[in-house]
């Protein structure tokens, strides 16, 4: 292949086996890449100076299209329960048939870090490489020159899989091969791929070091003391992490062990339907700059001024800019003080806020009940409950055996708070009940961190077990005692019970896992029949 631009001589196309008639890009800046992507059809140049993307059919995580390599290495370290499993002699297959249909294309390499992890991308399309540019800190010349990548990832969207060939689903086939560091996107030109395809084989690595990688959000107030958010995409992870003073650290993917957080990524990827000005004034102002990359954002056809927030008739529009282009950021942070995990419950049976003992927040994180929106996966027309281990889906896949080791020691730290928030529904069932107002999680969230909680009076839910504020300023109490604000008792306490049974029937795989003070924390039906 033809290659230009900066790069490691010593460590270049011939690890990788691309060798053909295409060309070749290095490292291109953001203004090449723009050039690069207008000039070839890619993208479109808006008003405020962000450019404009379209991926094209797919504009959500294809979940039942990703792939990881299976075998005695991988065997007892993924959780195969919610990962798709490829066997080796068929991963073979599809990389040499990709490799060779890579090596006729144009593409585009992009030298980058994930935390103290090196990363090499390769993509198709020039706007794909701009969004990594975004998401991880770019190296510099001297940095280029001797970068040996420890992860390898190559999108070509234009290779389109046999799946009777391959023994896969569909045409498209998002591939880790976790022992070589290589993954392998073809058919889609989503660029949420990338960034979950990364997460996925990052958090393979992580817990060697002792790490515990999350799809997490972390901020820090003026002291330094760190919050940690964890939940599942839609549960408003950035919206309580992002609060006025705080310094965030990381929204996405990040590594915690017990000397604090660390993020995996230094940009941010957004849906940009739910934006505003009034919301979040740093953001929404960061997404009129040069550099940003808007995907499947329409653009009004006169002024050329993207359509967003409320005004914006797309299906999950996105937005990728560097942290450091909206609001103050930071790529470390301390050990927690505070570990909220968010639950969107679809059953209005959860309260808006809960405290748990380290027992409880390994039983929690382990069962990782939410739900899955309809804005934030494909196929789904209304809120679906979902138990993912570790909050993690659909990006993790590390073992929970893995997982629930490393968290342990963490969250029985000296001075750490743990916190179950519910952002779903309260009063009934989705479809019936109410959404937690932002506002409320908002306050709720702060009276935990300034202590005000603390200091409130308790009860114990029925239910679950956990402790549950009786009264806070500033919030209706029938809220906060989601029985009281349910219009039938009875169904209330119909549904409470059948909660608790999906619950303890998810976790009945984890019984061997934890110990005796974990399974006792779970939910049983003698407490939810009282």
């Amino acid at each position: 292949m033809q290659q230009s631009g900066t790069r490691n001589e010593q460590h270049g196309l011939e690890s990788l086996g691309l060798d053909g008639t295409g060309k070749l890009f290095w490292n291109l800046n953001e203004a090449a890449l723009y050039e690069r992507s207008i000039a070839r059809g890619e993208t479109r140049l808006s008003a405020t100076g962000a450019l404009v993307a379209d991926s094209g059919a797919h504009r959500h995580l294809s979940e039942a299209d990703r792939y990881i390599v299976r075998e005695a290495d991988t065997e007892e370290s993924v959780d195969w329960e919610s990962a798709n499993a490829l066997l080796r002699d068929a991963f073979d297959a599809f990389r040499a048939d990709f490799l060779a249909h890579a090596s006729t294309r144009t593409l585009f390499a992009q030298d980058v870090m994930a935390d103290d992890v090196p990363v090499r991308v390769l993509t198709e399309h020039a706007w794909h490489a701009l969004t990594l540019r975004n998401l991880l800190r770019p190296l510099d010349a001297q940095a280029i020159a001797g970068a040996t990548p420890r992860l390898t990832l190559l999108c070509v969207p234009s290779f389109k899989a046999e799946p009777e060939k391959y023994g896969v689903r569909s045409a498209t086939v998002i591939a880790a091969d976790l022992a070589a560091g290589l993954v392998l996107i073809a058919g889609t030109a989503h660029a949420g791929e990338i960034r979950a395809a990364l997460l996925t084989a990052l958090g393979q690595m992580l817990p060697d070091s002792g790490t515990l990688p999350l799809c997490a959000a972390a901020s820090a107030d003026e002291a330094g003391d760190t919050a940690l958010f964890v939940g599942l995409p839609g549960t408003g992870k950035s919206a309580l992490a992002s609060a006025d003073g705080r310094v965030l650290i990381a929204d996405g993917g990040l590594g915690w062990r017990a000397e604090g957080i660390r993020a995996l990524e230094s940009g941010a990827y957004v849906r940009a339907d739910h934006l505003s000005a009034e919301d979040d004034p740093a953001l929404f102002a960061g997404l009129a700059r040069f550099g940003t990359v808007l995907e499947n954002v329409p653009l009004d056809p006169e002024s050329r001024v993207p359509l967003l927030g409320a005004d914006s008739p797309a299906e999950n529009p996105r937005a990728a800019l560097p942290l450091a282009a909206i609001r103050a950021a930071a790529s470390t942070g301390h050990a927690p003080r505070a570990l909220f995990l968010l639950s969107c419950d679809t059953t209005g049976i959860l309260p808006p806020i809960a405290r748990l003992t380290p027992a409880q927040a390994i039983y929690h994180f382990l069962s990782g009940y939410s739900a899955r929106l309809p804005e934030s996966a494909a196929g789904i027309e209304e809120a679906q409950a979902s138990f993912a281990a570790g909050f993690g889906a659909p990006f993790l896949a590390t073992h929970p055996a893995r997982s629930s080791a490393l968290l342990r020691p963490l969250v029985a730290q000296e001075g750490m708070t743990c916190w179950l928030v519910n952002t779903g529904w309260i009063g009934g069932k989705a479809g019936t009940g109410r959404r937690v107002p932002l506002e409320t999680s908002r306050r709720l969230v702060a009276a935990a961190l300034d202590g005000t909680l603390e200091a409130g009076e308790w009860r114990t839910d029925p239910h679950f077990g956990f402790m549950v504020p009786k009264a806070i300023e500033g919030v209706d109490a029938r809220l906060l005692d989601p029985a009281r604000s349910w219009a039938s008792r009875m169904d209330y306490a119909k549904t409470a019970r059948q909660l608790v049974i999906r619950f303890s029937n998810n976790f009945a795989r984890f019984e061997g896992l934890v110990d005796d003070e974990v399974r006792g924390a779970q939910p049983s039906l003698a407490i939810a029949a009282e």
